[in-house]
């Protein structure tokens, strides 16, 4: 290492103690922050030396981290997590490695990262206001901005980090084997008699099965693409025993948005892929409804039954009078309270956590920051979903064209469970998102440089 990198390397040293302090003074981080702090330090130098290495830690603590809590808006507290912090340490070594060796210039560009930066512009925009105009407290916004943006740190960094195919299926394997261990705990819970299973380190009385939900809901569908395009039998067998080992996990979630989540995915899934595949997926499917009756235990029944129960509030849809039970007459007042405050303030929002705890990914964009950022999100929504549709035409690899349909898949899923809960803000699904994201986006741009090469 030249002079030059030297002087950088002590220069982000600096700049990440001087973070680290700063956040313990201002934000009151909890004690046990000194050994965090070293912890960061000891994945800050993991990073400047083996950025695959600190990626790698990075995937097992999007899922098996703790958090800490920081403050709250209305109606939920703010927390910070252990991957929050590591995300941020290993993003700070990984640019210090690029600065060192005079990378920097060399950052890829695709096609997502304009609506990325629009949407960054317009949440900054939004809540400055919001913050100056009394409608948000520049801490709970602070800690919010920070899990909006980090994904698209996580995103910019992974697409940028991928050389080669071999990093990818490196990658998905540690994906893979944390959603098993995932799995596992979620088996635990279940065997030791919790109603709603949740993800390690969620509270299991505070509503998180959602959460667990989705991520599930993402990996089943990797995995079921993997398994449609595997050319390996013994890999197929690994995937489907791993794919009978997380459908029941995701069904003890008891989550009615992300069940709902399911049925566009599987469809999509049909739709997309090549044509044996789809017979396969058709009779699979044949062969659940039919067995449906002794496959899904009677909760799940008394689940979806108590979607319209008795006793709740009524609505009129389409001229018909409907009973929601409480949790989906909470949704249904969270859309008109975000659509009451909307006509109010309809161009830029209130600004980040402007509005309160909204469950709906989609009432709270526009409440946040309005009709500019709603539609720079539905920009940012079908930029990705284009990118997964082009990686899907150009592969010709099998086991690519499989991570990218699951992919594809998983996030059309995503979309529709962001109906009923926040889902492109919740970390433990949005990190593996964005992190497969961008291998996604990356695949035809491997693929190219393996033909130069050959």
């Amino acid at each position: 290492m030249n002079k030059n990198g030297q002087t950088s390397l002590v220069i982000v040293i600096a700049l990440l103690f001087l973070v680290a302090v700063a956040l313990l003074n201002i934000f009151k981080i909890p004690p046990q922050f000194p050994v965090i702090f070293l912890l960061a330090v000891t994945i800050f130098i993991i990073a400047f030396t083996n950025t695959d290495a600190a990626l790698v830690i990075l995937i097992f603590s999007m899922l098996l981290s703790p958090e800490l809590p920081v403050g709250g808006i209305r109606g939920r507290a703010v927390v910070l997590r252990m991957d929050d912090i590591f995300l941020f340490v290993v993003f700070l070594g990984w640019l210090a490695k690029m600065a060192v060796n005079k990378e920097l210039a060399l950052s890829r560009v695709t096609s997502l990262n304009r609506p990325i930066l629009f949407y960054i512009l317009i949440c900054l925009l939004a809540t400055g206001l919001g913050i100056l105009q009394g409608y948000t407290g520049y801490k709970e916004s602070f800690f919010y901005l920070l899990k909006y943006f980090e994904y698209f740190l996580l995103f910019f960094m992974v697409s940028n980090n991928i050389k080669n195919i071999r990093q990818v299926r490196m990658f998905t394997f540690f994906i893979l084997l944390t959603c098993f261990l995932v799995s596992a705990y979620a088996w635990q819970l279940h065997l030791t008699g919790v109603t709603r299973v949740a993800a390690p380190f969620d509270g299991i009385e505070s509503g998180e099965a959602n959460t667990l939900a989705g991520y599930l809901l993402l990996m089943i569908a990797i995995v079921m693409g993997l398994i449609l395009y595997s050319n390996s039998v013994r890999q197929r067998i690994a995937l489907l025993g791993l794919l009978c080992f997380m459908v029941p996990p995701f069904i003890f979630t008891l989550s009615r948005g992300a069940w709902l989540g399911f049925i566009p995915m599987y469809i999509s899934m049909i739709i997309l892929t090549k044509k044996k595949a789809r017979h396969i997926l058709l009779i699979c499917l044949l062969i659940i409804i039919v067995l449906s009756p002794i496959l899904f235990p009677e909760s799940v029944y008394d689940r979806i039954s108590s979607t319209f129960a008795q006793g709740g509030e009524v609505y009129t849809v389409f001229g018909r009078q409907i009973t929601f039970a409480e949790s989906g007459a909470a949704r249904i007042e969270i859309w008109k309270y975000v659509i009451e405050k909307w006509y109010k303030r309809p161009i830029l929002g209130y600004g980040v956590t402007g509005v309160g705890f909204v469950d709906s990914q989609y009432a709270r964009v526009l409440g946040e920051t309005g009709l500019i950022g709603f539609l720079v999100f539905v920009w940012l929504m079908a930029s990705i979903f284009w990118e997964g549709t082009r990686t899907l035409n150009l592969m010709k690899d099998d086991w690519a064209r499989g991570l990218t349909l699951g992919f594809l898949a998983g996030f059309i899923g995503l979309l529709f469970q962001a109906f009923s809960a926040s889902t492109f803000i919740i970390i433990r699904i949005m990190e593996p998102f964005w992190f497969l994201t961008a291998i996604v986006v990356m695949l035809p741009k491997i693929a190219m440089f393996s033909q130069k090469d050959m």
